[in-house]
Order: structure tokens, then C-alpha cells, then sequence
């Protein structure tokens, strides 16, 4: 229950502030969630990122606005945080599939309402996981600098370069990990890599992390990747955190992509994430 009502309180702060520049940042930080953590959830919920969201309403409305009387496109594209008429108009354009100019003739527009997020109770899901108190270990990865906005595609355009330039060959690449991104840099670190002691020397363009004492819940993901990590994630988020003893640890979190065929059917995979009993 307390990520949808986190979800919905960052709904209702969005909208009073449509109008603002504001950023997923600015929405993570307002209802205590870390922001590559907020996003994945509201990912999740919604099938939309933030900035998707922020982007369709102002969209919408301004539709709604260009109806009125005596409305100049200018006005209405500085309102809803658009720095000229030409980025107003393309992006306009591409929502309502007609111009503001357009619009204020009395075209048919497109609708985006406001969302509201509910629980709907259609049975518990079977998840298979075990907690396990794990000490200080060392990561050898790959890493590269992520947006939220950015990581949807980028972070599988990453594994792809990662094996089509063969950086494999330097070091295994079987864990995914990401690293909570420093407070206001809108940014969070993803790594492939491997267990340290997996090489004996530091391969050029890779980086030791330090992992500290946690205790993990781990899952079990069964099914071809990505999708069965993607519908584990969405179950962690949407049952197992919310009726769990255990809140999550926004520091690190895990993919570990075990030997065998990822494209099978019985393929096993598992996500790791730090988490504390609850108080």
C-alpha cells in the first residue's frame, strides 16, 4: 500500500506544478524515494515514465486552453515550461496529430486525464526468494552514467555493446548493477561485470566496486530475459514490498544472470536487493 500511495502523492505534486520546471528529481525527493528507485515503480505502475507523464498532461491541457478565445500559442507553450513556439508546435503536433493553430480552429483534440493509481486484488503470486546476510564483497564492472529518461533503452543498448565490441572477453559480464545515483545528480551508475575475484587484473575501462555488509532478499526469475526480470520487478513493487517484513535499501541492486540458455522458457535468473526488517 505504500508505494501506490507514494505514487499518487507524487501524482498530486506533479500536477500542481505543471506549469514549473520540474523533474523527476523534484518528485522523488518530495515523497522520500530515491529517484532511479521512484522511477522504476512508477514505471512499473503506470507503463510510463515521469517525464511521459509530465509531458502528456501539459500536452493535454494545453490543448484544452488553445480552445478559449483570444489564446496565443506563445502564452500557452511558455506556461506549460516550453522554451519557443517551435518546440510548443512539434511536440504538440506529435501528441494531438494536428498544429496549435489547428486546434484553436476547433479541431478534434487528444485527452490525457489525470492518473489515479489503485490496487486491484486478483489473487497473490507465488514468488520464490530467500534472504540471505551477505559480508562486504567486491565487484569488478563496466559501468556507464544513466538518466532515468535514458535508462529504458539505453541500459539494453548497453548489454548489446557490451557483447558486440567483445568487452566480454576482458571480464564475464553475468551481473547487472546499479548503483543509487547521488543526491540531485539525476543520474545513476549501471555496471556488467562480475565477481572480483572472477580475473586477476583490472581490465582497462573497468572499475572495482565495493558492496557493503547487506542483507539480501533474493529472487528467483524464471523465464527468457528480459521479461521475466522485468514481471519479478513489477511483483516486487507491487506484492512482496508492500505485505513484506522487510523495506528496501536504495544503495545497490542486483541482476544476476546465471549459466544457460537466457532465450528459454526455464531460463534462471535472479534479482538482488537490500533490504532491512521493518520497524
Amino acid at each position: 500500500m505504500k508505494w501506490v500511495q507514494s505514487i499518487n502523492k507524487a501524482i498530486e505534486y506533479m500536477e500542481k506544478h505543471l506549469t514549473e520546471d520540474i523533474h523527476c528529481e523534484d518528485v522523488s525527493r518530495y515523497v522520500h524515494i530515491s529517484s532511479f528507485h521512484f522511477q522504476r515503480m512508477f514505471n512499473l505502475f503506470t507503463g510510463m515514465t515521469v517525464g511521459e507523464y509530465i509531458r502528456k498532461r501539459r500536452l493535454s491541457l494545453a490543448g484544452e486552453e488553445l480552445t478559449r478565445q483570444n489564446t496565443k500559442v506563445i502564452d500557452v507553450a511558455f506556461k506549460y515550461a516550453y522554451n519557443s513556439a517551435e518546440s510548443f508546435t512539434k511536440a504538440f503536433t506529435r501528441f494531438h496529430g494536428i498544429t496549435p493553430s489547428q486546434a484553436k480552429k476547433g479541431n478534434e483534440l487528444k485527452s490525457f486525464n489525470k492518473l489515479v493509481v489503485k490496487i486491484s486484488v486478483e489473487g497473490g503470486t507465488i514468488m520464490d526468494y530467500r534472504i540471505e546476510k551477505k559480508e562486504e564483497f567486491r565487484l569488478l564492472v563496466y559501468a556507464r552514467m544513466f538518466t532515468e529518461e535514458s535508462s529504458e533503452k539505453g541500459i539494453p543498448a548497453f548489454w548489446e555493446e557490451y557483447y558486440r565490441n567483445e568487452v566480454y572477453k576482458k571480464a564475464p559480464g553475468y551481473l547487472g548493477i546499479c548503483a543509487q545515483e547521488k543526491e540531485g545528480a539525476g543520474e545513476f551508475m549501471y555496471g556488467i561485470g562480475c565477481d572480483a575475484d572472477d580475473v586477476k587484473e583490472i581490465p582497462e575501462g573497468f572499475q572495482i566496486i565495493n558492496i557493503p555488509s547487506y542483507t539480501w532478499a533474493i529472487f528467483k526469475c524464471v523465464g527468457p530475459t528480459p521479461d521475466a526480470i522485468r514481471k519479478t520487478w513489477e511483483d516486487i513493487y507491487r506484492e512482496w514490498l508492500p505485505g513484506a517484513d522487510y523495506e528496501l535499501i536504495p544503495d545497490f541492486d542486483i541482476e544476476n544472470y546465471l549459466p544457460g540458455d537466457n532465450t528459454s522458457c526455464d531460463y534462471v535468473s535472479e534479482i538482488w536487493i537490500p533490504v532491512t526488517e521493518k520497524r
